[in-house]
């Protein structure tokens, strides 16, 4: 081919991870409120205890990381089983660091939001981006699931400070956080704040509000909760998971054979 391959083309062949979309936000808070609900679902219903259910989430992580580095670009399936499951590891962190060494919440907060601005400020160091759209080498992809992981832990230790540490209760971390996502959407698309900044912040703060919700619905009216249970709320945020990464994934398909055709069309009129 005479001309390099379009920006959104290279996007769609090569890229890692999903192309940021309204599907992306939904399975994105979906995830975070399983990660929330089923965490506490072992720890607490089936007793497992935080030790066993660390080294049994964060072993199934591992296999999941191995199986995503494994692939060649974006795969549907494998990319959000490791989302739901490191939205469980970080979970699990916040929870090991309160109830078992007995740190403060205000300070697990402050510590992951200070390794996650160190492994952002490494992670632009080495690539000059931290974009999500140019995932194209196994490297990016490490410092990607590295922030993830931060994000996931900062966020549940956040949402806990709101929910729980201030006693403000599950509804009130949902409305506020809610509403600072909505402030970022209004920065990104009323007044064209950086976009890669604008994904971030709003990736940070889906953590929160997807335990703010997980809570609010699985946790009993006497601790501020719906009383649904952590069973049924993680057995149907599951199921819409599925549904809605296959979604994803059939999407993603369709527009790989529609470049696919785009570059075989380039090749045609390059060769006549």
């Amino acid at each position: 081919m005479t001309n390099p391959l379009p920006e959104h083309v290279r996007t769609i062949l090569f890229n890692r991870v999903p192309e940021v979309t309204f599907a992306f936000w939904v399975i994105k808070i979906l995830s975070t409120t399983t990660g929330e609900t089923f965490a506490d679902y072992l720890n607490a219903d089936l007793g497992w205890g935080l030790s066993l259910t660390t080294a049994v989430m964060g072993a199934l992580l591992v296999a999941a990381l191995i199986a995503q580095f494994a692939t060649k670009r974006y795969n549907s399936g494998v990319y959000w089983t490791v989302v739901v499951l490191i939205s469980i590891v970080g979970t699990l962190l916040t929870d090991n660091l309160t109830d078992v060494l007995g740190v403060e919440l205000w300070v697990s907060t402050l510590i992951f939001t200070l390794v996650l601005g160190i492994t952002f400020g490494i992670w632009f160091a080495r690539e000059h981006t931290l974009s999500i759209h140019t995932i194209f080498t196994r490297r990016r992809e490490a410092f990607y699931w590295i922030a993830i992981l931060f994000t996931f832990a900062l966020g549940t230790a956040a949402g806990d400070l709101i929910s729980e540490g201030l006693g403000l209760g599950y509804l009130f971390g949902t409305i506020l956080f809610s509403a600072l996502i909505g402030v970022i959407a209004i920065a990104r698309f009323a007044f064209k704040a950086n976009v890669v900044f604008c994904f971030w912040a709003a990736y940070i703060l889906t953590r929160p509000l997807g335990a703010s919700i997980g809570d609010l619905l699985s946790q009993a009216p006497a601790d501020g909760g719906m009383g649904v249970g952590t069973t049924i709320t993680s057995v149907v945020f599951l199921a819409v998971i599925v549904a809605v990464a296959a979604y994803l994934g059939s999407t993603v398909n369709r527009q790989r054979r529609e470049a696919t055709a785009l570059i075989e069309d380039a090749r045609l009129v390059d060769a006549a």
